[in-house]
């Protein structure tokens, strides 16, 4: 018997169903969006005149990430005021965990560890 999750009634896992759908669609729209962008820029250098390469896909999923974050922690994606630290806070601790269990789980604790 599983005591650490019930079973959903039918009408919960219909509901995680269709939350899933949505989420899952949603992620493909903004995969799709940021490498829009990145195609977007690279040809619109190009016609311009510039000989540089554009900003590689990895800057725009940075983009993105910074201002969901600021949207996350209730700032102006314009000039960054206004944000509540706590949430920040949380988010990146969020990021940290994931980091550590996920990603790092032999690595020697850094500084920056104590710090979260």
């Amino acid at each position: 018997m599983n005591t650490t999750c019930p079973a959903l009634t039918p009408a919960e896992r219909r509901h995680a169903e269709i939350q899933e759908r949505v989420e899952q669609a949603m992620m493909a729209a903004i995969e799709t969006a940021i490498r829009a962008a990145s195609e977007r820029a690279a040809e619109a250098l190009r016609c311009a005149g510039f000989d540089e390469p554009s900003p590689a896909y990895e800057y725009f999923v940075a983009h993105a990430h910074q201002q969901l974050f600021l949207r996350l922690c209730g700032a102006d994606t314009e000039t960054f005021e206004g944000g509540d630290p706590e949430i920040a806070t949380f988010v990146i601790r969020n990021a940290r965990n994931i980091r550590d269990h996920y990603w790092a789980k032999d690595r020697p604790a850094t500084p920056e560890d104590a710090e979260a």
